[in-house]
């Protein structure tokens, strides 16, 4: 038998896939201080927006006392940050969104220690007939 030739088998020549690449990033390009201060103008003028938003409750200015800044359920009692002094005897009327009485201060506390007068700026525990929240605001009859 003749020997067969082997034929050339042509392969195609695998193209192999060339990643392209992304152009480089241009510099940021300056924006002019006009452009600046404008949106520092506008960022300011939202905040005073938002600021002006959130009306504050307002605040009876005859007898106004305090205000409750916490209240523990349990022994019934509630811290007043106070504004005027107040002493034990006098009438109080603790009013809020849901709270709304009258009672006598019959006892009054700092640090746990029982007092008889407080001062304006004490921050005082007194025992309450009814549940308050904080918020609350406290006025003397």
């Amino acid at each position: 038998m003749a020997k067969k030739k082997k034929k050339a088998i042509k392969r195609k020549a695998s193209k192999k896939k060339v990643l392209k690449r992304k152009p480089a990033k241009k510099s940021a390009v300056k924006k002019p201080a006009v452009r600046k201060a404008a949106v520092k103008k506008a960022k300011a003028k939202k905040a005073a927006a938002k600021k002006q938003a959130k009306p504050k409750a307002k605040r009876p200015q005859k007898g106004f006392l305090g205000e409750i800044t916490h209240y523990f359920p349990k022994v019934r009692a509630a811290v007043i940050k106070l504004n005027e002094p107040l002493s034990v005897g006098d009438r109080i009327k603790i009013k809020g969104h849901t709270t709304d009485f009258t009672q006598a201060v019959t006892s009054l506390q700092i640090d746990r220690a029982p007092i008889q007068q407080a001062k304006k700026g004490d921050e005082i525990g007194l025992q309450v007939d009814s549940r308050v929240r904080r918020g609350d605001v406290v006025t003397k009859l």
